[in-house]
């Protein structure tokens, strides 16, 4: 075996969702630290030292605990090269997540113990369905009061619709969670609790059967446990890594992150049951992730990532072959030989140069303003794109304006940059200019975002007016006349930053007045990128 194939089949590249607040930062730092990535875990929002996690590093992720950006993690864990992108769980970025787990093999789905599947689970759950990549379960916060077992392992196949396997099982929970069962090995992990859960957990394996346990836990747990043991084998779900791989079943595993208990169970099973780097489509058809010519797309570019360096990065996923720093490649979208000199991989803020990557792998390149999302970079000989990754529709508008007319350039500059990451859409009047520009953002939490960067990156002040619009349709006709259309008074004909028609509407009656009296007009919900 090369050793490029062999690089390439070390490679797992999976996404972490979960609604906000279920442990997700946590387990990702956990995972760092099992693989050695970080010496001592740094809580989120931690009260006993005010260090935030490495994954969230925008100044107002670290002032609400939340994420708000993906962000990109790599470690090296048991011979495997592991890279995590870190979601955001809240809703109102659902689109950076669906972006992110365009780039994903896998889905790693965190469940608080206490709380169940929640609102935005459902909504990120869809959104990988959507993908149909495998999706392993980790049911967090077990260290704390939880609900039953039986009871989350239901509830996840009632409002998810994908049917769960338990591959280990809670020893108790809050104050008593003493430790898993494993279920195919069939032997117990107990847990010794060390210092604020900062380094890795003291375990201690025996056998289900064997006498000892009946003392460390207690002879409630103990009966309690081998009861389980009993109803599992005879009713639970068989295991099929077969119908995992197609993401119609979702192992499942408990622990609690923030203890560190059952965190490096959940990680070997997880990469027992994952793959190395699946094929992508393109429109040439399938291309080999073990293929030696290089080829990526861009999922997400970020402007700004450190104020020291006033930059964009555009987020590659490699779909095949290597990359070397410095090669030169095709840009299929701006049609031309560019050379990759600056690229990173990223620790959040913190970039360390690559020299090189394989198949599988995410890096950061230095965007000079070329790149959108969906691009395709491939070698000149072999000329193809990838499927593009659909736009989704806002829900929320707004008019805004700068006050000082004298910061007009650094505006324009900001509100395109941050359109060009794909965190907001923007649209002028037809024939307009950038005095005032219509945004369209899918969660209102966005318009915040929008406000506070354009004040702390570009030191722009604006006002915004909130708009009655609902829909956007973009018009799918190249050679219609606009002015021609019949359409409701409440409907706005605007254009987006590539110049794509579309058309605003207040509610669903003005989309149908539209479709009805324009018999040739076409209308999408979706861009293609």
């Amino acid at each position: 075996m090369s050793e490029f194939i062999e690089q390439v089949k070390k490679r797992r590249t999976f996404a972490i969702i979960s609604h906000p607040d279920a442990g997700k930062t946590t387990l990702t730092e956990k995972f760092l630290l099992y693989g050695g990535a970080i010496q001592e875990a740094g809580m989120v929002k931690g009260k006993r030292q005010s260090r935030h996690a490495v994954s969230d590093w925008m100044e107002i992720e670290k002032q609400r605990g939340i994420s708000v950006t993906s962000s990109v993690l790599q470690f090296n864990y048991d011979g495997f090269c592991i890279n995590i992108l870190d979601t955001p769980g809240h809703q109102d970025f659902s689109e950076d997540t669906y972006r992110t787990l365009m780039a994903a093999d896998s889905a790693v789905m965190v469940i608080d113990g206490s709380k169940g599947v929640e609102d935005q689970t459902r909504k990120l759950f869809k959104v990988c369905a959507m993908r149909h990549i495998p999706i392993f379960t980790f049911i967090n916060k077990m260290d704390r009061e939880a609900k039953d077992p039986y009871e989350l392992m239901a509830e996840i196949e009632q409002e998810l619709g994908v049917e769960t396997c338990a591959i280990n099982w809670p020893i108790g929970c809050g104050k008593e969670f003493k430790g898993v069962y494993e279920r195919e090995k069939q032997e117990v992990i107990r847990f010794i609790p060390v210092q604020g859960g900062k380094k890795e957990v003291e375990v201690e394996v025996c056998d289900a059967q064997d006498e000892s346990l009946k003392e460390a836990l207690g002879p409630q747990l103990y009966q309690q446990l081998q009861d389980d043991i009993e109803l599992l084998d005879g009713a639970g779900a068989e295991f099929d890594l077969e119908r995992v791989q197609k993401g119609q079943l979702s192992p499942v595993c408990f622990g609690s992150a923030l203890t560190n208990f059952g965190v490096e169970p959940f990680l070997r099973h997880f990469l027992d049951m994952t793959t190395s780097p699946l094929p992508r489509m393109s429109d040439k058809g399938e291309i080999d992730p073990l293929s030696e010519e290089f080829s990526a797309f861009v999922f997400k570019i970020q402007a700004n990532m450190n104020k020291a360096h006033r930059d964009r990065m555009a987020f590659m996923r490699i779909c095949s072959g290597k990359f070397t720093k410095g090669m030169e490649v095709f840009h299929y979208q701006g049609k031309k030989k560019i050379k990759l000199n600056q690229s990173k991989q990223l620790m959040a803020e913190n970039r360390e140069e690559v020299e090189e990557a394989y198949s599988g792998d995410i890096i950061g390149v230095f965007d000079p303003g070329i790149f959108s999302i969906g691009d395709t970079l491939c070698m000149a000989k072999n000329k193809f794109a990838y499927e593009g990754i659909p736009t989704f529709a806002p829900e929320h508008f707004a008019l805004i304006r700068n006050t000082d007319t004298m910061k007009r350039k650094q505006f324009v500059k900001g509100v395109e940059q941050i359109a060009q990451e794909g965190a907001i859409q923007i649209f002028t009047e037809l024939g307009g200019g950038m005095e005032e520009i219509i945004v369209g953002v899918v969660g209102v939490l966005q318009f915040e975002v929008l406000e506070y960067r354009l004040k702390n990156e570009y030191n722009v002040d604006i006002v915004k007016t909130p708009l009655s619009y609902q829909f956007v349709r973009w018009i799918k006709n190249e050679d219609i006349d606009l002015k021609s259309l019949n359409l409701s008074s409440d409907t706005k004909k605007v254009q987006d930053l590539k110049g794509q028609y579309l058309l605003l509407f207040s509610n669903e009656w003005g989309i149908r007045w539209a479709s009805e009296k324009n018999s040739e007009l076409e209308l999408a919900e979706f861009s293609k990128n």
